[in-house]
């Protein structure tokens, strides 16, 4: 008879996990939504993948491990019924005359990538990557490492995925975890997958505030992700399939759950028609905001406890990631179910994994 686990919330990285582990063992999916989980942090995201531009805030082996992560995204992706849009061409940063100081900075604090180098642009090498761009902007930083995925279309395509699994699915409630119990019924394994839903049992997690629209704007010709230096937060835009656009801040250090403000809107759409003109006759699609979980260091963890595995605070570096965190998660997984115990942590997420006995 295979092992039974339970896997708690469906979002990023609950999903994964899920791939991972749904033919070779009996799993119950437990959301405190619906299916589409529409509110978890990884709905709520541009799915931009960026080592070396998140680099500039987080330690070298988070910037290195999510080099190494990006080359699992075409292999998870090809397993999934659906297509899901990805793209590693590379990524821009460009900055207005009166914000070229923040520019330097930005380049100044990007830490060395293996084989990887930030290059500076001219305004004629800016107009051969992004024509739309060349008139506009006169300095730029190219990032070669840097790419993205639809994340929608990620969502979409995973669930159809693991709807034609044997699995047990409950949605609409929020569950507690007690050791290897959810719900009061016990499991051989349990992972949690709650992000902000732990808090409860994590009093460390903190939420940090991310805002995106998604615009519809046919008019606009991006081909790979673009971030624009802002004096309140630097702003992204990524391109994805159909002439959407993603359009977003980074991080705000707020909590706060509520609708995204007049302000915000204000600035994501002016700065992105300070990019290209074209976004004045785009069409809004949604406005979204949400928090990631993140804990005090802003460095992700996964603590293996008897037999509950928990995996948390991935911050802003979910999508970046998610693969090689997961992989380690299933990999736990594996042998504790076959060999009773869990296996010492892969050498790169030596500092991220804690055991407690």
């Amino acid at each position: 008879m295979k092992k039974h686990i339970a896997i708690v919330g469906f979002g990023l990285t609950g999903r994964l996990a899920a791939l991972g582990l749904a033919d070779e063992f009996t799993l119950s999916i437990f959301e405190a939504s619906d299916i589409q989980a529409a509110s978890s942090a990884g709905a709520v995201a541009a799915a931009m993948l960026a080592p070396q531009a998140e680099s500039v805030l987080c330690e070298p082996d988070l910037a290195e491990l999510g080099l190494r992560a990006i080359a699992r995204w075409p292999e998870i992706i090809g397993h999934l019924n659906g297509d899901v849009f990805f793209q590693q061409q590379g990524a821009l940063i460009v900055a207005h005359p009166q914000d070229f100081a923040d520019l330097q900075l930005f380049a100044n604090r990007l830490k060395p990538l293996e084989q990887q180098q930030a290059q500076w642009l001219n305004r004629e090498q800016i107009n051969q990557l992004e024509p739309a761009l060349g008139t506009r902007f006169q300095k730029g930083i190219f990032l070669p490492c840097e790419g993205q995925l639809d994340n929608a279309a990620f969502y979409q395509a995973s669930c159809e995925t693991l709807l034609q699994k044997d699995i047990t699915w409950h949605f609409g409630s929020k569950v507690s975890i007690n050791g290897n119990e959810v719900a009061g019924q016990a499991f051989d394994l349990v992972i949690d997958c709650r992000g902000l839903g732990a808090k409860p049992d994590l009093t460390k997690l903190r939420g940090v505030r991310g805002e995106v629209a998604r615009v519809y704007a046919p008019e606009v010709a991006l081909s790979r992700p673009v971030r624009l230096m802002h004096p309140r937060y630097p702003i992204y835009i990524v391109p994805k399939p159909n002439h959407e656009f993603v359009i977003g801040a980074t991080e705000i250090e707020s909590q706060d759950e509520g609708a995204v403000t007049v302000r915000s809107t204000l600035e994501l759409l002016s700065a992105a028609y300070t990019i290209d003109s074209g976004f004045a006759e785009a069409k809004i699609i949604s406005l979204k905001s949400g928090l990631r979980p993140s804990f005090v260091d802003n460095r992700p963890q996964i603590t293996l406890n008897k037999q509950l595995i928990s995996i948390n605070g991935l911050y802003r570096h979910g999508y970046l990631l998610a693969p090689v965190l997961v992989d380690e998660v299933v990999r736990q997984a594996q042998h504790l179910l076959l060999e009773f115990d869990f296996m010492p942590a892969s050498a790169h997420l030596a500092g991220l994994v804690q055991r407690v006995d």
